[in-house]
């Protein structure tokens, strides 16, 4: 019998149920690349973590990330989630009010603000680029946007690690009635080699929200997600890039997955550097030990 430590968790939720899931275990020493796979299959969830020792200097824990397909190089619920796991079991301590995260992504530093329930835990997001700027209209978009009415900046295909094409559209409520036509959004996927459409909207007014987002994976699934904040954070760059930031001071708050059933809070801050924070609460759903080999 080989029990490790396993928690169930609610990402950039205040409750849960409003988050996004993720699964995390602890003392993964010995499990290899075809255990971890497995168990990442098994347990069903967007992302499954496994902590282990750093191997760097000056790294708090190592990570591995696994979807039930494959090994993520970078997801930015994981990473807040995983922080917030270890914080509660010891495992590390902050430093100036951070951790240090050690990747296949390389060395990402975690803020961390407030105690308790309030609590909220941000990465630093790598660095995204612009890799095109489509027109408007964009005809390779225009069976993706196919009744969409679109907003004021141009589409955009954005490299964070993983690609999106950013779509601002017109109002909150175009956004959250959209139906996307999942044959021509995993049309563009492939053809792009990005994940889909992470599409935008300003929030109306009196929300405590800046921003509506909903993100629409057409490869190497379908599924519209939860809660991103890799996705977030790579329209973060894009909104920094144009001087088009919502809120004040580079920070905003972001909802996302109330049309699938959740209702996340994402907050993101651009510092003076230009960095991308994506954050938020978290909330534990289940503790207690995995019996895997």
């Amino acid at each position: 019998m080989t029990l490790r430590r396993y928690l169930q968790l609610d990402v950039f939720a205040d409750r849960p149920g409003a988050g996004n899931p993720l699964a995390v275990v602890l003392d993964a020493d010995g499990l290899n690349d075809a255990a971890m796979q497995a168990i990442a299959r098994w347990t069903r969830l967007p992302e499954t973590t496994f902590v282990f020792p750093p191997s760097q200097a000056g790294a708090s824990y190592r990570i591995r990330m696994f979807s039930p397909r494959r090994e993520v190089p970078f997801a930015g619920h994981p990473s807040v989630g995983t922080a917030h796991v270890v914080l509660e079991a010891g495992l590390a301590q902050l430093n100036g009010g951070q951790l240090l995260q050690e990747g296949v992504a390389g060395l990402l530093p975690l803020a961390v603000e407030g105690e308790g329930a309030q609590r909220r835990i941000s990465v630093r997001t790598p660095h995204a680029r612009v890799v095109e700027i489509a027109e408007h209209p964009a005809p390779r978009l225009a069976a993706a946007m196919r009744g969409l009415t679109p907003g004021t900046l141009p589409p955009a295909l954005m490299d964070g690690g993983r690609r999106w094409w950013i779509v601002e559209l017109a109002s909150e409520s175009a956004l959250r009635g959209a139906t996307p036509d999942w044959d021509a959004v995993a049309a563009l996927a492939e053809g792009t080699e990005s994940m889909g459409l992470c599409a935008f909207a300003r929030a109306d007014a009196g929300r405590d929200y800046g921003l509506v987002v909903r993100a629409f994976v057409g490869a190497p699934a379908r599924f519209e997600d939860a809660a991103s904040g890799a996705a977030n954070a790579t329209l973060a760059a894009w909104l920094s890039h144009n001087r088009a930031l919502p809120g004040s001071g580079g920070r905003y708050t972001v909802s996302q997955g109330r049309e699938v059933g959740f209702d996340a809070r994402l907050h993101l801050r651009v510092d003076a550097d230009g960095d991308v924070w994506s954050g938020g609460q978290v909330c534990n759903v289940v503790r207690g030990t995995i019996d895997w080999p």
